[in-house]
């Protein structure tokens, strides 16, 4: 029988983590919490479960604990879960399934992002796809905040179906939002600053619009109604105040800029949106005639 370790990384989970735990009765031969100096009941909560503790420096971000976590990990088969996360039954018995013959050496495993109280199904957030079972030594994580792993070995992506999706219960409030949002923006602004990324003032516009359309448009976030709007709008903002950190970090040079050119620029997002909003359009009428004079309206202001 093939045996599985669970690993879980923590920062004041305590009231999250039973039922991460909890979820992996059953499927998980041992479970290994890597906590990152908690200040509540967390690892006393991961005690009861019979969880192996290790404590971890606080970071602000995942990644280098994660690694620590796999190392200690005894089993060859890791399966990584967050504290907000849980497994539930169709996708413990597809895994043990596919470990009595792997046909990879990775698996990417869909999640249900619960954020606000609903299931994001476009916006981005779904399949979204992340890399959570795999064999001892074929996955490592770059030392970098939202890193992709490092890969060795034949990957397989499981079905996108919602039972056998891990259920992500992320984003319970907009407070919470923001503190996330916040501690990450710092971290990226560092890291793209170490890279000599040069702050413009354009950023200003173009990031938060390009991801706003992304999410919005591009990945159908008017279908998740006001949830697809608020999200996509936070994630412009969140664009935004990463940008201004990296102008922070660059000393808030001076530079004057000439109405005229940010006039050129609002006309280029005015064209934008047009687009996205035509095209988006498009794709959701159906008559004929309506469709043909959509993309001879998109043709003029592409």
């Amino acid at each position: 029988m093939t045996k599985i370790s669970a690993v879980v990384n923590t920062l004041n989970e305590e009231k999250k983590i039973e039922r991460c735990l909890s979820s992996l009765k059953g499927f998980a031969h041992e479970i290994v919490v890597v906590d990152m100096m908690s200040t509540d009941k967390t690892r006393e909560i991961a005690k009861r479960f019979g969880a192996k503790i290790y404590k971890h420096k606080r970071l602000g971000y995942v990644e280098p604990a994660r690694n620590f976590a796999i190392e200690k990990a005894k089993y060859d088969w890791v399966f990584v879960i967050d504290a907000d996360e849980e497994i539930k039954n169709d996708l413990k018995t597809y895994i043990k399934k596919e470990l009595k013959d792997p046909r990879a050496s990775f698996y990417r495993i869909p999640r249900k992002n619960m954020i606000f109280g609903k299931w994001m199904k476009h916006s981005g957030w779904w399949p979204d796809y992340n890399i959570r079972l795999f064999k001892k030594g074929s996955v490592s994580w770059n030392e970098v905040i939202h890193s992709v792993p490092m890969t060795l070995g034949r990957g397989f992506d499981i079905p996108s179906l919602e039972n056998l999706a891990i259920v992500h219960r992320h984003y319970q409030s907009i407070e919470e939002y923001l503190l996330r949002m916040n501690r990450y923006t710092t971290i990226q602004a560092r890291d793209l600053n170490k890279k000599g990324i040069e702050f413009k003032w354009r950023m200003l516009l173009t990031k938060p619009l390009s991801e706003f359309l992304r999410r919005y448009f591009a990945e159908d976030g008017y279908k998740d109604g006001l949830h697809g709007l608020s999200l996509s709008v936070l994630q412009a903002f969140s664009e935004a105040i990463l940008y201004l950190k990296l102008w922070q970090k660059q000393r808030f040079y001076k530079k004057k800029i000439p109405l005229g050119l940010v006039l050129k620029e609002k006309q280029k997002i005015d064209r934008e949106i047009k687009w996205w909003f035509l095209t988006s359009s498009l794709s959701e009428r159906k008559p004929i005639v309506e469709r043909i004079w959509l993309r001879i309206q998109r043709k003029f202001l592409s």
